[in-house]
């Protein structure tokens, strides 16, 4: 399947296309099963994970991994062992999230599930290091435990590039109607991801030159970072529209490119 393009269609039809062990790392942010858009409308969101799990561990390189979005229920009541390896629940919080909640606490993150098949074959922790906010006094009292001195978490001291960013997300923040890389105002807080989030991603999982696999592209994010990242890219999308909006997007990019050349 020719690379650096979106492909139009379903993406469980178009998946299926895709050779064996053909892609490094997939980014999918599919339907949450949540809301009354047509494109998030699935009978029910647990299996029809399951059953893009199953899809994504055939044509993942052993080590390649996947980063699955939804919400808390995503991955509940189904086995997913045979086919890839759950390394973490991140949690990207979002504070600035609209708190209505009546009958119940109101829900503020999103899930990413991290996989990969077989144990991760990449983890590039320096390239996605953030701020130690430890105050000085504080840090130096933790490195002089003995566990950290001589024991198992000798390499977890202070590093001044920075420190994992761990497993909740709130740097983060939400696009807004104000944010420059918003598309269209209709795709707040349901299509469009921010880029630094999508950044992360790729950067931590994959190699410049390596293939990146979005099958649902919405409007081209995880592709415009690929580009700038020099990985190479497969998207799907079922949606004209947002195809229209996606390959805009990325003509403007190579304009901008052209233009330093």
């Amino acid at each position: 399947m020719e690379l650096n393009k979106i492909h139009g269609g379903d993406a469980l039809i178009l998946l299926k296309q895709l050779s064996e062990n053909s892609v490094d790392l997939v980014i999918c942010d599919g339907p949450y099963g949540v809301t009354s858009n047509e494109w998030d409308k699935v009978s029910d969101i647990q299996d029809f994970n399951l059953n893009l799990i199953q899809l994504f561990s055939r044509i993942l390189k052993p080590g390649g991994a996947l980063y699955l979005f939804g919400k808390d229920n995503c991955l509940d009541f189904i086995d997913y062992r045979p086919f890839l390896t759950l390394n973490r629940r991140l949690i990207w919080y979002q504070p600035s999230r609209l708190a209505q909640g009546r009958q119940n606490f109101t829900n503020n993150y999103d899930l990413i599930a991290y996989f990969s098949k077989g144990k991760a074959k990449t983890f590039n922790l320096n390239d996605i290091r953030v701020p130690q906010l430890v105050e000085l006094e504080h840090r130096k009292r933790c490195e002089n435990v003995p566990s950290v001195v001589n024991g198992q978490y000798e390499k977890t001291k202070f590093n001044e590039n920075g420190k994992n960013p761990g497993d909740v997300w709130g740097d983060i923040k939400q696009l807004t109607y104000k944010s420059k890389e918003l598309i269209n105002r209709e795709l707040l807080n349901t299509i469009q991801k921010p880029e630094r989030l999508i950044e992360r991603l790729v950067k931590a999982s994959s190699a410049e030159g390596d293939t990146v696999l979005d099958p649902f592209s919405g409007v081209g994010t995880t592709f415009a970072v690929c580009k700038k990242l020099n990985r190479n890219f497969i998207g799907f999308e079922q949606n004209e529209d947002y195809m229209k909006l996606a390959n805009e997007r990325i003509s403007k990019l190579n304009a901008i490119d052209n233009s330093k050349n």
